[in-house]
């Protein structure tokens, strides 16, 4: 296989990671609805729809800060003019984003009860075949990771055999998939901590893959601007972990 892969279509060249995003957000759709179908949603359809709001507001908006972030020397003379600033994005911003518009917008509804639990496994589908519209597309695509000498590495047509960072985190999800579902067959989790497992799994996931591209300047300590978010968002997991089981303690005592 060579890399950029090209669908093509009679005399039409299709690109294969806009046409897989488009499926990973129609797919992940489709899985939600089936899900609250199936399971009672204790969030009515209007408040719902502004929580959806809210999240997408709140991903817009921090995939494309973290993303501008991400290379900060270049603000001032953005390549390719002012269209710059609205095409960088990045999963972390979006996540974290997107997570505080929905925390926002619950705060305003007066509702107290997860909106994530229902979403983790439509959003753990949808990341795996975006990540895979990422590998395909090689060195297009700026996810690819460094030299390596392991054999797995790929060539993505420049002739450096790389760590496949996108294949790391398409296993990477699929083991978070399975180990919630796994964990869940043994009784359900508390509300809200299904989302909490997977957002802090996939947190602690990219600040180490991190490690393995070559394309972000350092933004402090060695570590980039996606990596201190990560940090972040592992810091304000850790203190609901922490004050989740005080009040477990709390209760029980």
């Amino acid at each position: 296989m060579s890399y950029p892969v090209h669908l093509t279509l009679g005399p039409l060249t299709l690109p294969i990671h806009l046409l897989l995003e488009v499926l990973a957000y129609s797919v992940g759709y489709r899985f939600y609805q089936h899900l609250r179908t199936r399971f009672p949603d204790p969030i009515s359809d209007e408040n719902r729809l502004w929580i959806f709001m809210g999240c997408a507001a709140g991903a817009l908006l921090g995939s494309r800060m973290l993303g501008l972030l991400e290379h900060p020397e270049l603000l001032r003379h953005p390549p390719g003019g002012w269209l710059y600033y609205f095409t960088n994005k990045t999963i972390v911003g979006g996540l974290l984003g997107g997570l505080v518009g929905v925390e926002l917008t619950k705060k305003r509804l007066g509702v107290t009860t997860s909106s994530g639990d229902l979403m983790v496994y439509p959003i753990l589908l949808a990341l795996c075949i975006g990540r895979l519209g990422c590998h395909l597309s090689g060195l297009e695509d700026g996810t690819y990771g460094t030299a390596t000498t392991l054999p797995w590495g790929f060539n993505f047509g420049d002739g450096v055999a790389r760590h496949p960072t996108n294949l790391y985190e398409i296993g990477w999800l699929l083991l978070t998939a399975a180990g919630l579902w796994l964990a869940e067959q043994r009784g359900p989790l508390p509300n809200g901590w299904r989302f909490r497992f997977f957002l802090a799994g996939y947190l602690l996931f990219r600040l180490l893959v991190e490690f393995l591209k070559p394309t972000a300047a350092p933004a402090g300590w060695g570590l980039t601007a996606i990596q201190w978010a990560c940090v972040a968002g592992l810091g304000y997991y850790g203190w609901l972990f922490g004050r989740g089981s005080a009040q477990k303690q709390l209760i029980e005592s």
